[in-house]
């Protein structure tokens, strides 16, 4: 009895070789193949109804900051920069945030000449995309986001360049009076 159960398993293994499945052995269609399984007998279909483009098309984005720039967009911006670009390029944006303080490459400040002369676009594509050592955002913070993140960031420039005697007379006032 003991001799038939390794022979009667071994007859049964062909039955059980067909039992793999994989993406790659699966029948499929190429992309401009005919297909008749569809109403329209190719395999490339068109987009379903109500279907959004993923990534920002980078043809039609604008160069600089679209919209008027409004408090509750800097706000949005200030408060997405604190959760994504903080931790490296610190609250001030200076490069010296607390992972950099811990070993991670120093980001350049977004006061520097060549920042400073950046258009707006460039932001917008460094935290879709990434650059050198910085992890890409584009899926994770939205589009209108990103642009919000670019105004917080031309706010902080503004305000390591800025003076007293280019605020208001009132905020002047105030400064003043300070303790």
């Amino acid at each position: 009895m003991s001799a038939r159960l390794p022979l009667a398993a071994l007859a049964l293994l062909p039955l059980f070789a067909g039992c793999e499945q994989r993406m790659s052995h699966m029948p499929r269609y190429n992309t401009y193949a005919e297909a008749p399984l569809f109403p329209n007998g190719s395999a490339a279909q068109p987009p379903a109804d109500g279907t959004v483009a993923r990534e920002d098309d980078l043809a039609t984005r604008p160069d600089q900051i679209p919209g008027p720039i409004t408090a509750a967009m800097l706000e949005r911006g200030h408060q997405r920069y604190d959760i994504f670009c903080s931790p490296c390029h610190s609250v001030t944006g200076d490069g010296d945030g607390m992972v950099v303080r811990r070993g991670f490459p120093k980001p350049p400040d977004f006061a520097s000449p060549a920042l400073l002369k950046a258009p707006d676009s460039h932001f917008y594509d460094v935290i879709t995309g990434g650059y050198g050592v910085m992890f890409p955002y584009g899926d994770r913070i939205p589009a209108a986001d990103r642009w919000a993140i670019v105004a917080y960031v031309r706010a902080l420039q503004l305000a390591r360049h800025a003076t007293v005697a280019s605020l208001a007379p009132n905020l002047q006032t105030q400064l003043e009076a300070a303790p």
